[in-house]
């Protein structure tokens, strides 16, 4: 998605700039075939509930954007009204009640850069253009989310405006229903949020990385050894492994094992590492690097330049699972061959998660995330390219406890998203405050 500096303003369909509109609202360069009927690139919240207003006198149904990042684009619907708010993007920092407030079109970078010059930390997204409004609603696992929570946990409050056009606030003392549904429900929400207000954490005082490279003939025993080890390894680490067609330091087909670490010194981070120094497959590994310190705007940058590149057409699919990995390796190893050129990468997450969450809509997750993100650049990319991640993950779907919404793919394969009751309690929320059905929900629902 490309950041407009100038005031939004309203489009309909025909109209000239009409499609630049539409698809400059995904940083997805598939163009989804869909076109609504009408774009408003809204400047304020008023402007945003008369948008609603407009939809509710016209009957037509409504699709939200912040920041583009949706891998399905889910926002672009066939008819109605497509309502961008890339230009609510204010960051306002209190820093002695330890608090912000933010616009759903701040970027996670913008919001980590803010902070950092104050010492504070949240739990943003890892990409730097990621916007927060469609990150927060879906959960948003963010840097640190292991020590820190989800993000939508660290969302104390919101100001939403309702599918009648009315702006109301929501805390756990008032409208509380309204702010248990946007901690997870991602692009179920039954209303707009224009403001985001966010509990900060202290910045940890050591931000660095741990990587090491290994080539793809090496998958199995890595990915053994990664399922080994993981539930030992520190809250503070975001060990990781990444299937890359262009590896760092060798330019070829190969396994990237990145351990991002925040932690409060260097002697902590260290430590917190050492396990992948320790590993019995150091020998095979073509390169280790040492830990090095480094930004976190760095890190958020650096991953969007080797992995997440733009002009690239995305379909990704995800699962959670609590399998071993040991009988998965087959497939592992297919996915691995069958793996398009880059970008496209799949990602294997060591998560193993707390025993208990606060009581929000965000109720799915596991020990292992695995997810492949299929980016294709190349006009000559063929069918098998195309489905890559979506085949692969319905293979493996007796092994999946469900799918985490910031990489859905709903419309092509619908997936467990949050526990059946949390859905059953927000599909009667959603009767309540949208019974005609103005918003747009999900593209697909498990049966």
């Amino acid at each position: 998605m490309k950041r407009s500096q100038g005031p939004g303003r309203t489009i309909a369909r025909g109209a000239d700039g009409f499609d630049a509109a539409v698809l400059g609202t995904s940083f997805n360069a598939q163009d989804p075939g869909r076109r609504p009927d009408l774009v408003i690139q809204a400047n304020s919240a008023d402007e945003v509930a008369a948008a609603v207003r407009r939809a509710r006198e016209e009957g037509l149904t409504i699709g939200i954007c912040s920041g583009g990042h949706s891998w399905a684009q889910n926002h672009i619907r066939e008819g109605g009204l497509l309502l961008d708010l890339s230009r609510l993007n204010g960051i306002e920092i209190d820093e002695a009640e330890g608090t912000a407030t933010i616009g759903p079109g701040c970027l996670a970078g913008e919001l980590n850069a803010a902070l950092a010059r104050r010492n504070l930390f949240f739990p943003v997204a890892h990409a730097y253009t990621v916007g927060m409004g469609g990150f927060l609603l879906q959960g948003g696992f963010g840097w640190n989310s292991r020590t820190n929570g989800v993000a939508c946990q660290s969302v104390i409050g919101i100001d939403v405006v309702l599918a009648d056009g009315t702006l109301v606030h929501a805390s756990e003392r008032e409208n509380a229903d309204l702010l248990w549904a946007a901690r997870g429900s991602g692009p179920g929400f039954f209303g707009v949020v224009v403001r985001f207000h966010l509990k900060l954490h202290p910045r940890p005082r050591f931000v660095g990385a741990k990587i090491q490279i290994f080539r793809i003939r090496h998958l199995e025993e890595v990915l053994a050894w990664a399922d080994r080890v993981g539930p030992q390894v520190s809250p503070s680490v975001e060990f990781q492994l990444v299937f890359n067609r262009k590896a760092m330091g060798i330019g070829s087909h190969g396994i990237e094992v990145y351990g991002p670490v925040l932690a409060d010194s260097w002697r902590e981070a260290r430590e917190a590492v050492a396990f992948i120094d320790r590993g019995p497959l150091r020998r095979n590994a073509s390169l280790t690097l040492p830990l090095v310190p480094m930004s976190l705007n760095m890190m958020m940058k650096t991953g969007e330049k080797t992995l997440f590149l733009p002009d690239t057409r995305w379909t990704a699919d995800s699962m959670w699972m609590n399998d071993p990995i040991e009988p998965l390796l087959p497939s592992m190893r297919r996915i691995a061959d069958s793996q398009p050129a880059a970008p496209s990468h799949a990602l294997w997450l060591n998560w193993n998660p707390p025993a208990s969450r606060p009581d929000m809509a965000f109720s799915l997750e596991a020990r292992t995330y695995l997810a492949l993100y299929g980016g294709l650049r190349d006009a000559a990319a063929g069918p098998g390219d195309e489905t890559w991640a979506t085949e692969h993950m319905r293979a493996l779907q007796s092994h999946s406890v469900g799918i985490q919404l910031a990489d859905e793919n709903l419309g092509r394969r619908p997936a467990p998203f949050m526990a059946s009751a949390n859905l059953s309690r927000l599909d009667a929320l959603r009767a309540k405050y949208d019974p005609e059905g103005r918003i747009n929900a999900y593209m697909g629902r498990p049966s």
